[in-house]
């Protein structure tokens, strides 16, 4: 399966964030244009992937809007949206990318 997934871990309380915004984006001649925006489901994760078509190669970005999520809570945070962006090489390829995120600070890796 090629595409696109992700998974927010609120690592700070220990639980799948739930209902956080998340935007993808590819860069297209030196400019970022907006392919789609979902929110997580209640395991953290967006329903279906991004790109189900084979994507082209490229740099691409996901914008987690993390400030949103945690202004939803009551809960101060450092973050307002939290950039990552990466690049595609292979359209046959899954590419999935958790996001593990706190008040504070966040990880991210290229997962499985």
């Amino acid at each position: 399966m090629s595409g696109v997934t992700t998974h927010v871990l609120d690592i700070g309380h220990g639980v799948p964030a739930r209902g956080v915004t998340v935007a993808l984006y590819r860069l297209q001649k030196g400019e970022w244009k907006a392919i789609a925006t979902a929110a997580t489901n209640a395991d953290g994760r967006i329903d279906s992937p991004f790109l189900t078509v084979e994507p082209p190669p490229g740099e691409y970005q996901l914008v987690f809007h993390i400030g949103e999520y945690y202004a939803k809570q009551e809960v101060k945070t450092f973050l307002s949206t939290v950039p990552v962006r990466f690049v595609l090489s292979s359209s046959q390829e899954h590419y999935h990318v958790p996001l593990l995120v706190s008040p504070w600070g966040y990880q991210t890796y290229r997962g499985s």
